[in-house]
């Protein structure tokens, strides 16, 4: 196994040239919460949750490998990385068991952990959770393709069509192109993954077949307008988890951590209290 710096809401410089650096915040006191971001997303996405919770719980938001001031190692990201990851993590920090907390991605590589290290896991929170297998999904992201190459060619391109999205009223459209382009370029992860997985097939590391294996106090949280996890994904988790409680927000978004903190503490406390 590879040995890993861990660091307490900074960077430290590499031990070696095989070791890895985990940046995370740790706030709070009381029983460890580990908290796992989305695709997206980094370890400051979850204060506004961590300042509702951590008079109660000792808050240990990580940025995951690939992300944030994580190491972003030039490797095949996929889940059992991710997990690999957390688990030196957690080891290092002696947390477990712990609960845990994932948003998006970061539900599915929270659950992933769980499968494998289930004695590590007290109590497991996904909010909007990823990981469930769609093929309608397959296809989707085909028009991103060039997006994902590293090439300056494309960020010229882009460039250059700017006069003419403007003489089509396509400024805004070229725009959000533009920033998801930007996006993928400071996302190893995110990058590896869509580039991996554009065909049906590639979906191997899904655990919709594995969650009834799952034997902890599980809740899940759906945003009822999320437009990027389904709500059908969150329902998969909830029926395939034994005793898992599903909870709906109205009218929110993906973006729960941010958007709906005050809702999700509240649904947290309640749960982890029974």
């Amino acid at each position: 196994m590879q040995s890993i710096a861990v660091a307490h809401n900074t960077v430290t410089t590499f031990v070696n040239s095989s070791s890895q650096t985990a940046a995370y915040l740790d706030i709070g006191s009381g029983p460890p919460l580990l908290l796992l971001h989305g695709f997206f997303g980094e370890k400051t996405c979850w204060l506004p949750l961590i300042e509702l919770l951590q008079s109660q719980f000792r808050c240990i938001s990580l940025d995951m490998l690939g992300f944030g001031e994580s190491s972003k190692p030039k490797i095949q990201y996929d889940v059992a990385v991710e997990v690999a990851f957390v688990r030196q993590v957690v080891e290092q920090l002696n947390i477990e068991p712990c609960g845990i907390i994932g948003h998006s991605f970061g539900g599915w590589v929270a659950s992933a952990y769980a499968l494998k290290y289930p004695n590590s896991v007290s109590s497991l929170v996904l909010a909007a959770p990823a990981g469930i297998r769609d093929d309608s999904f397959c296809g989707q992201y085909d028009a991103l393709r060039p997006l994902l190459w590293e090439t300056p060619a494309v960020d010229w391109a882009l460039q250059l069509a700017k006069p003419f999205a403007s003489l089509v009223g396509k400024s805004e459209k070229l725009q959000q192109i533009a920033g998801w382009r930007r996006e993928l370029m400071s996302q190893p992860v995110a990058r590896s993954f869509l580039m991996s997985r554009m065909r049906p097939e590639d979906a191997v590391d899904t655990v919709e077949k594995e969650i009834h294996k799952l034997q902890i106090p599980a809740l899940v949280i759906a945003a009822a307008s999320d437009e990027t996890i389904p709500l059908w994904h969150c329902e998969t988790y909830a029926n395939e988890i034994p005793r898992a409680e599903l909870a709906i927000i109205p009218n929110a978004t993906h973006g729960l951590p941010q958007t709906q903190s005050q809702i999700i503490a509240e649904l947290i406390a309640k749960f982890l209290d029974h």
